[in-house]
């Protein structure tokens, strides 16, 4: 079950949690209203449902070094419940299943600063409040 690949200047979006359409739908409406400019590729393939991290980081070690990604972002059945549609962001790279949750509405940052290495994954799981999530730097 090879990872897809994001295209260009984006992050891969994967959906893990196959129970609600409409909950998908919602979260696929919320990145358009976050950002003019597409910022991730939408990956909606149940052969991905219920997929953990641990399944996730060996199909990442056993891919070819090219066709290897950094990090994925699942919308699993937190993201699709809340209200926030807190995405899971799960490190393949640097420090293979580490993870934080990132709210939509601060996905598009996220996802550009990551495609083009302006700031690691640590700096964003670093900076992560008590429940893990992603907020801000606290400057913006």
């Amino acid at each position: 079950m090879p990872l897809p690949q994001p295209d260009d200047l984006t992050t891969v979006v994967l959906r893990t949690d196959f129970s609600d359409d409409a909950a998908w739908d919602a979260l696929c409406a919320a990145l358009d209203d976050t950002d003019p400019d597409p910022c991730a590729t939408r990956v909606s393939d149940p052969r991905f449902a219920g997929v953990g991290i641990e399944a996730l980081l060996a199909e990442e070690s056993a891919a070819e070094e090219d066709e290897r990604i950094c990090e994925v972002f699942l919308a699993d059945a937190t993201a699709l419940a809340d209200p926030e549609h807190r995405l899971l962001a799960v490190d393949l790279f640097s420090e293979p299943g580490r993870t934080f949750r990132v709210p939509v509405r601060r996905y598009p940052g996220v996802s550009a600063n990551l495609s083009i290495a302006n700031l690691s994954f640590a700096d964003y799981a670093d900076a992560a409040d008590a429940s893990g999530t992603f907020r801000g730097f606290g400057d913006d």
